[in-house]
């Protein structure tokens, strides 16, 4: 099986395994030693770790780990989306974003064609316009000669709360590229708000874009991404993965509807993964990013004030970047993760586990020597008569 990472990701590394003679143990010192780092191994039998030393070796990997595979990323014209496309374009991926804003797709359709592509033939660039009435559309195709690819990204403008506007745009990726792999649902909306200020519309609101407008594109999609559909292997299904976060796994303050709206996402995930693994070998998983530098949601959601004040609470307090997300969002899709199915995996540094330091060290040490004493002094909960 191919690795979708770079070669050298873990040069200058040193790793130690224990019990990495054989089985899973052998399989993690392989490929960390495949991607650049040096291996040691540990165990109790000589002849296992003998034989295991003479076949650990590096070995070269393909950098085009998803070529042939098509991508369709909802909200894939800026932040995390757009990383993600990038990300799944440069592995080999053909790439169509959708968004709602025209000129948004242009800029990310443009840059998207530059990285990391080989020439080898004309790109296609198609850009999907709703007309002022909002009744119909039109399409606007063209070669253009300045660009050779064989990783053609299209934009598509769209709103994933509109059902019309799923079908058309999943059914002009279909046309243009044949098939249909990977859906990643990564459109959002967010902002703060007070519940007690937050209107019943706001609230819908988010929750049609992130908890329906999954489900409409994932239930559209359904036809395309599972096994034997058009362009599909009669034996092997395609891929979804739904993007969270991480508010709804306590309470944060004033983020009710979107804790609201992700909690659903994630039970999206997990239903999907069971009904659609099972009868139609999709494989949906989400990521939940922490706080990602350089994004919308960042901005609004952590200006600089609020930002200081958590690293001055929190010292685990560290910002992500997109790329961590898009690295997550490339292991899903590929064949590294293809024994994953219905898991949202947390790209967040550890934020949400933790909680700011009440007391130091060794204030706890003294103070749990304090009340260990005075619990074996007079233990609280011992029954006493009342005779």
């Amino acid at each position: 099986m191919e690795s979708p990472f770079k070669p050298d990701i873990l040069k200058g590394k040193v790793a130690l395994l224990t019990g990495g003679g054989s089985g899973i143990g052998y399989e993690i010192a392989a490929q960390l030693g495949k991607h650049g780092a040096s291996v040691a191994i540990m165990g109790r039998r000589k002849n296992v770790l003998d034989s295991a030393v003479s076949v650990l070796r590096f070995l070269g990997i393909q950098p085009d780990i998803l070529k042939g595979k098509v991508a369709l990323l909802t909200g894939g014209g800026s932040g995390i989306g757009y990383e993600i496309a990038a990300q799944l374009g440069k592995h080999g991926a053909s790439v169509a974003i959708m968004g709602r804003r025209k000129n948004v797709l242009d800029s990310a359709v443009s840059v998207l064609r530059f990285l990391g592509i080989q020439a080898s033939m004309l790109g296609i660039v198609t850009h999907q316009e709703l007309l002022p009435n909002d009744t119909a559309t039109t399409v606007h195709t063209h070669l253009d000669p300045t660009v050779q690819t064989l990783k053609s990204a299209i934009g598509l403008e769209g709103d994933v709360r509109k059902q019309d506007d799923a079908v058309r745009v999943l059914e002009t990726t279909i046309k243009h590229f044949g098939k249909l792999d990977i859906l990643v649902n990564a459109a959002a909306g967010n902002f703060l708000v007070p519940a007690e200020n937050l209107s019943p519309n706001g609230f819908r609101t988010v929750m049609d874009i992130d908890s329906v407008g999954t489900f409409t594109m994932s239930r559209e999609a359904l036809q395309y991404l599972r096994k034997g559909g058009l362009g599909k292997d009669p034996s092997s299904g395609g891929i979804i993965i739904n993007i969270s976060a991480t508010l709804h796994y306590t309470a944060t303050w004033y983020q009710v509807h979107v804790s609201a709206a992700k909690a659903a996402v994630d039970s999206l995930t997990r239903s999907l993964a069971l009904e659609w693994g099972t009868d139609y070998d999709i494989r949906v998983n989400g990521i939940a990013p922490g706080p990602i530098e350089d994004t919308t949601g960042y901005s609004k959601l952590a200006p600089e004030e609020a930002r200081s004040k958590s690293r001055e609470n929190d010292p685990l307090y560290k910002v992500g970047e997109k790329w961590d997300i898009a690295m997550a969002a490339l292991y899903l899709a590929s064949d590294a993760g293809k024994y994953i199915n219905g898991t949202t995996l947390v790209v967040d540094g550890g934020l949400w586990l933790s909680k700011p330091r009440q007391l130091s060290k060794e204030a706890v040490k003294q103070l749990s020597r304090a009340v260990e004493k005075r619990s074996r002094d007079a233990p609280i909960g011992v029954p006493s008569s009342k005779l």
